[in-house]
């Protein structure tokens, strides 16, 4: 009788361990899972924190503007000219939205058509070769695309157009093109992946030809992951400077060609913040034009969360 009762001590036993050890592992479980929560709720509050920090010194900064000229003098006169303390914005408004439109219609239809065709075309070797070299565009530095522009593009848009200088919007809008074409792509791209399949098999079954299943169904259905991508894609074109400092020609200009030099928000900004005092007109008035560009982005982000909220309720 004593072996069983021996058996049985050693069972629990064995059982009062794995109790503890199975305690111990939700105890480091909980206390990894709490170290986690306050990281990432850290984490957030440090990022708004700092988001909020560069709302506040710049609104406030570019707001003391309107202490010095009135709203209308800087958002809709054409003239620049700080230093016969006049302030008008309205041609770098105008520029920044010619150049963004500008930009768009060059790049958009070549990029949903490479998405097109990796999405549903290419056959796969195509598909591995053409996705990573996107990716690669996506992070060579905005420099490297100006310099380009200034050695490559530039001489030959002269030759083409016999203009003497070669540089203005249209050779902007074409850098930019270049720039923000892999992020409309590959976001367009996973947008038309996303589509599912019986969706197509539904427009096959009813007689569809693949081009009238892509315009018709696909594109269609994933219209919104497009727009959104042509929305990242005009974020950057909105928010570029480097590329565009180096082939637009720097002057406070309207554009009146394509081939005009001229400048917008993002360039006048780099041109002159570092020639200015900061309690000045002309400081201030250049603040205003990065809040600008900030009020911009915000809401071309905030359009992005609707269309996906509505994306997720559909």
């Amino acid at each position: 009788m004593g072996a069983p009762v021996h058996g049985l001590t050693a069972k629990a036993q064995t059982s009062l361990e794995e109790v503890k050890h199975n305690t111990k592992r939700h105890r480091r479980h909980l206390l990894g899972n709490s170290i986690s929560r306050y990281y990432f709720l850290f984490s957030i509050l440090a990022l708004c924190l700092v988001l909020g920090l560069v709302i506040v010194f710049i609104g406030k900064t570019a707001l003391l503007l309107f202490g010095q000229i009135s709203p209308m003098d800087f958002f809709f006169s054409f003239n620049w000219s700080p230093e016969e303390e006049m302030f008008g914005a309205a041609a770098f408004i105008v520029n920044t939205l010619s150049l963004t439109a500008l930009t768009l219609v060059i790049a958009v239809p070549i990029s949903v058509g490479m998405a097109v065709l990796c999405a549903e075309i290419a056959p796969k070797w195509l598909k591995s070769f053409i996705r990573p070299v996107l990716d690669l565009l996506v992070g060579i530095p905005s420099i490297v695309y100006g310099y380009l522009g200034l050695t490559v593009l530039l001489p030959f848009l002269r030759r083409v157009s016999g203009e003497g200088l070669g540089d203005g919007l249209l050779a902007a809008a074409l850098v930019l093109a270049l720039m923000v074409l892999p992020t409309i792509c590959r976001i367009s791209d996973d947008a038309i992946v996303a589509v599912p399949r019986k969706y197509r098999d539904a427009a096959y079954a009813l007689g569809s030809t693949r081009l009238q299943v892509i315009m018709r169904v696909v594109l269609p259905a994933a219209s919104r992951g497009i727009i959104s991508a042509v929305i990242l894609g005009m974020t950057r074109a909105v928010g570029e400077t480097m590329a565009v400092v180096m082939v637009i020609g720097n002057t406070p200009q309207l554009a009146k060609s394509l081939f005009a030099p001229t400048s917008v928000l993002t360039s006048n900004i780099v041109m002159q913040i570092s020639n200015v005092e900061f309690d000045s007109t002309w400081n201030y008035s250049l603040h205003m034009m990065a809040f600008l560009l900030l009020l911009i982005s915000f809401v071309l982000i905030l359009i992005i969360r609707l269309l996906g909220r509505k994306r997720r309720d559909a």
